[in-house]
């Protein structure tokens, strides 16, 4: 099992709303095993975290979309939150940029309300997935599989349910980030398209 993240770029993509641990706790994870990571929002500045209602620590912004290429990164992870994910999932860029992930074979990591953005991305048709509880018949109506495990992982797809499930995801996203691209590409996905 590979656990170094040396020499590899994360990308975080969030913006306010995003749930504190779910964005703080894999970036932690990550660094430690010597990657980086970038925070790549919306809008310039600092985005407001929240502990499920409660406002929480803020992330600096270290790219905007406008300005971030896929290319420059190995992974991509989207936080949940009960505003982060509803507000990437109605911007094209957004979308466009966590498809690029899917399209160029890179791991994508999604957890608690984050697979909102993959679904409608067009991305989890047919993917073997997880979510917090009230996503995961959202997941099953857009043609996931859908498994009420702490941490599923489909050819790079690796998605979790909510920070209860942290150790467990970070420790996965470590191992897939440090394997890197995957050859195969899964056979119901040529390129993101929306719903």
């Amino acid at each position: 099992m590979a656990t170094s993240a040396s020499g590899k770029k994360l990308a975080i993509l969030a913006t306010d709303g995003f749930e504190e641990s779910e964005l703080f706790s894999p970036r932690e994870a990550i660094e430690a095993a010597g990657g980086t990571v970038e925070v790549i929002s919306l809008k310039d500045g600092d985005i407001q975290g929240f502990r499920h209602m409660e406002k929480g620590r803020s992330a600096h912004v270290d790219k905007t979309l406008k300005d971030a290429d896929p290319k420059d990164y190995d992974a991509i992870l989207i936080p949940g939150g009960l505003y982060n994910p509803d507000r990437l999932r109605t911007e094209r860029d957004a979308l466009k940029f966590a498809g690029a992930f899917v399209t160029q074979h890179k791991p994508v990591f999604a957890i608690c309300h984050g697979p909102q953005v993959l679904i409608s991305a067009g991305l989890v048709d047919g993917r073997t997935m997880t979510s917090v509880k009230s996503v995961q018949r959202d997941l099953a109506n857009a043609g996931a599989d859908v498994k009420d495990e702490a941490v599923v992982v489909d050819n790079g797809l690796v998605t979790s349910r909510t920070p209860d499930d942290l150790p467990a995801f970070n420790a996965k996203i470590v191992e897939e980030i440090a394997e890197g691209a995957h050859d195969k590409r899964h056979p119901n996905h040529h390129s993101w398209a929306l719903i």
